[in-house]
């Protein structure tokens, strides 16, 4: 089986050069599901955000509320404002938005972070797949070196037979 132009076979490569790939494969992966798992971090706090924006309304002007400093922090408060909210813009910069306006910022980078969860999880498989190839060659290629080894083997031990 040939590769394609640039590419090289699994084939044609070594059991040290196979792995080798299969170790950067093993490290890309684990990059990979890294990055997949801050990114649903990200999306569970956007999404925590919406729930919150849900809360404040008209409605509930005036009323005591509990205002999430941290995860696990909270401090007590009145809504003074319903149809103003500060947002987390990033790296540490707010910016006050309407509502509206701020519903639609988190709606789209939900949507956003979903897009690149399921381009990543493209990514994810195909290394796996990968790396399943791998590992499958490199076995191959190992049990082909130790049948070979073997009928070496034996046939040094018929030649000392027949020496002896």
């Amino acid at each position: 089986m040939s590769a394609p132009a640039g590419q090289v076979s699994l084939e044609d490569l070594a059991p040290d050069q196979l792995r080798q790939v299969q170790s950067q494969l093993e490290e890309e992966l684990k990059h990979l599901t890294q990055a997949f798992g801050n990114l649903k971090a990200a999306q569970a706090k956007f999404s925590s955000c919406m729930d919150a924006l849900e809360a404040i309304k008209p409605a509930n002007k005036d009323k005591k509320i509990l205002i999430p400093l941290t995860s696990s922090l909270y401090v007590p408060g009145r809504i003074k404002d319903a149809e103003n909210v500060i947002v987390d813009v990033g790296t540490g910069y707010f910016v006050e938005k309407p509502s509206k306006a701020a519903k639609t910022l988190y709606n789209t980078k939900i949507l956003d972070l979903r897009k690149n969860l399921s381009t990543l999880q493209e990514q994810i498989e195909r290394k796996n797949d990968n790396a399943r190839a791998v590992q499958e060659v490199l076995r191959v290629k190992l049990a082909q070196e130790q049948r070979a080894q073997q009928a070496t083997t034996s046939q040094n031990a018929e030649k000392a037979v027949k020496a002896g």
